[in-house]
């Protein structure tokens, strides 16, 4: 059986992947609150890495579901260009074990006790534990994602992912609805992000075919969450995020994630199509990123 046709938990969920540590404002005619206001970057960054963290155990779901396990894919690494054979020796990382005669089916993705780095350059140990009934393309069909003692680069990841298959859309399309309501620790006593997030992922091209490297998704929805530092912010994708798997980052799409008491940042993935660059704007002023 395929690999769409399998638990095919496909990647699309992240949000904000990016780095903004570089459009700090300075301005020296603005009092020390205003440019705190404008520097401060804390919220984006922590959304970032619970974002990663949640979208990549979607990908390794994704991929265990075919019984191996080469991240984030057999032939191609995250920006289109195919992997050396050094790099297959990497998914030796993790177990596979697919219990598909209880119900629900139990997917049991297990990285050890002891950190292995992974094809992508992150360290992890652990397990991913994915519950499901009925396939991805099956309507109606859900798989949830829970942790035992998971950790990507020394970071705990806790809480639950569910993926609902909602049927096809008046476009003919597939659509999921996605929920996160997790929780990342911090390595080195550097405090505990929670992340809460929904959203509606439509399978736009790509869903006739049996491979995954042409599939396009369109992803809408918001969130919120709660910084390590302990702010609190939301997150609303203004104009629907467009991702082709084959890409490793968001071709298109606007998202404002707004601190509480401080400005919206509006992060802008532009309409270039695959690459790093993209701009967040705060108060009017837009600066250049890149993504992670």
């Amino acid at each position: 059986m395929s690999m769409k046709n399998k638990l095919s938990l496909i990647v699309a969920g992240a949000l904000i992947s990016i780095s903004i540590v570089g459009c700090k404002k300075k301005d020296t005619n603005n009092s020390n609150s205003n440019t705190n206001t404008n520097s401060d970057v804390s919220t984006a960054t922590d959304n970032n890495l619970a974002d990663a963290a949640f979208n990549d155990v979607q990908n390794i779901s994704d991929q265990a579901s075919t019984g191996t396990l080469v991240f984030y894919s057999p032939l191609y690494s995250g920006d289109g260009k195919e992997i050396n054979s050094d790099q297959y020796a990497k998914s030796s990382c993790a177990t596979i074990t697919h219990d598909t005669v209880s119900v629900p089916h139990l997917l049991t993705i297990d990285f050890g006790t002891v950190n292995c780095q992974c094809n992508d350059g992150k360290n992890r140990r652990g397990k991913i534990l994915v519950s499901y009934q009925g396939h991805y393309r099956d309507s109606a069909s859900v798989h949830t994602i829970t942790f035992d003692n998971y950790f990507v680069n020394d970071n705990q990841i806790l809480g639950t992912k569910t993926v609902t298959n909602n049927g096809h859309n008046a476009n003919g399309n597939l659509t999921y609805s996605i929920h996160v309501n997790g929780q990342v620790i911090k390595a080195n006593n550097g405090g505990t992000i929670t992340w809460l997030s929904d959203r509606i992922r439509e399978w736009t091209v790509g869903e006739n075919t049996l491979t995954w490297a042409d599939d396009v998704y369109s992803i809408t929805g918001n969130g919120s969450g709660t910084s390590a530092s302990g702010v609190a912010y939301t997150i609303n994708i203004t104009t629907p995020l467009v991702r082709a798997l084959i890409c490793h980052w968001f071709e298109s799409g606007v998202v404002d994630v707004t601190p509480s008491g401080l400005p919206t940042r509006t992060i802008n993935y532009g309409t270039s199509g695959c690459d790093a660059n993209a701009t967040v704007t705060i108060n009017g002023t837009t600066y250049p990123i890149l993504l992670n």
